[in-house]
């Protein structure tokens, strides 16, 4: 009898060695698994590429896109404070002009109405410029309103009667294409044909015997420069 149930002590003594070993080597086999997924998950997550609007905002704009955005950007001249204070906005000021065409924009500026009144048919209206000035790309020398009243009346009566010098002289301020502030001096040949000579830089920029007011102003078509003389091309001096 004894025998027996040293027997049957022995077997279920195996037998709950069995099963903790079972266990033991299920808890094993599960742990790694698990670890496995988590690790999976991480990788997917981190593997997982950025959308484009998450790319775009962390990618810095680069100085020629800020300079692009920014119509104050490439301003020079010792009046561009003033002009700032006395159109400090709307369409007039910097950043107005920047959105129209240059006639357009000119006509907006209260400094530019007599350049305006002249090259859109109303002192000569045989000389309207408009639609050749807003459709292509220009560099326009805009002598400002103080500009033509140094001229005396007689002499610009003159021009302005005469169509063909009025559009010579007006022409002579316009250069084809755009020249920003860095790449405007030397000599450049006009609309009408005949050569500008252009010095200096910066602040101190010359235009023939003209002075600079403020330049290096955008308009959707055209880069302008301020002047506080009217050019006059040698044809039109020796009339």
């Amino acid at each position: 009898m004894k025998t027996e149930m040293r027997k049957t002590t022995s077997l279920l003594g195996i037998g709950m060695v069995a099963l903790l070993g079972l266990s033991a080597c299920g808890g094993d086999a599960e742990e790694p698994a698990a670890e496995s997924d988590q690790e999976m998950a991480e990788t997917t997550e981190s593997e997982a590429p950025m959308d484009e609007e998450s790319m775009e905002e962390e990618e810095p704009m680069d100085e020629e896109s800020m300079d692009e955005s920014d119509p104050a950007a490439n301003l020079v001249g010792a009046s561009c404070e003033a002009y700032a204070e006395e159109v400090p906005e709307g369409d007039g000021s910097v950043g107005g002009m920047a959105e129209d065409p240059v006639a357009t924009a000119a006509s907006n500026n209260p400094m530019l109405t007599t350049l305006t009144a002249a090259v859109s048919g109303e002192l000569n209206p045989d000389v309207d410029l408009v639609d050749t000035l807003n459709g292509d790309e220009f560099t326009v020398i805009a002598p400002t309103d103080d500009a033509f009243e140094a001229i005396p009346e007689e002499d610009l009566n003159a021009v302005v009667e005469d169509a063909d010098m009025l559009t010579d002289v007006l022409t002579y301020h316009v250069i084809p294409g755009q020249l920003s502030p860095d790449e405007i001096a030397g000599e450049h040949e006009t609309v009408n044909g005949a050569t500008v000579t252009i010095e200096g830089e910066g602040d101190d920029l010359t235009f023939d015997d003209a002075g600079l007011v403020c330049g290096g102003v955008m308009t959707a078509n055209a880069t302008v420069y301020m002047v506080d003389a009217v050019l006059m091309p040698a044809a039109a001096e020796e009339e």
